[in-house]
C-alpha cells in the first residue's frame, strides 16, 4: 500500500496530532510575529511629535513640521513642505534617524 494512503486510513491516531502541531508552529512563526510588528508600528506612529525625523514609505526623508489628526506636514530640504497621511510613515524611520 502507498504510504500516503496508509496515513489516510481511519485507524491512524497520529494525524490529529500532526495537524495540531502544524497549527501551533504556523501561529508562532507566522501570525504572532506579524501581529507584534503591526502593534509596534501603530505605537511608533502614535508617539510621533513635531521635530521628529521620519522616512515615508515612498522614501521621502524629513522632519515633522505640523501634525493635524491623521495627517502631518513633512519639512524637507530647502524649505519644502509636503502633507502626508500618518500611515505613510515607515516604522523603519528610527533606523534612518540613527544613521544620520
Amino acid at each position: 500500500m502507498h504510504p500516503i494512503l496508509a496515513q489516510a486510513q481511519p485507524g491512524n491516531s497520529y494525524m490529529p496530532f500532526f495537524i495540531l502541531a502544524f497549527a501551533v508552529i504556523f501561529y508562532f512563526f507566522m501570525i504572532r510575529p506579524q501581529q507584534k510588528k503591526q502593534k509596534d508600528a501603530k505605537k511608533f506612529i502614535e508617539e510621533l511629535k513635531k521635530g521628529d525625523y521620519v522616512v515615508t514609505i515612498g522614501g521621502a526623508h524629513g522632519y515633522i513640521g505640523e501634525m493635524e489628526g491623521d495627517t502631518f506636514i513633512l519639512e524637507v530640504e530647502k524649505g519644502g513642505r509636503i502633507r502626508f497621511n500618518k500611515s505613510a510613515i515607515s516604522a523603519e524611520a528610527t533606523k534612518a534617524a540613527a544613521k544620520k
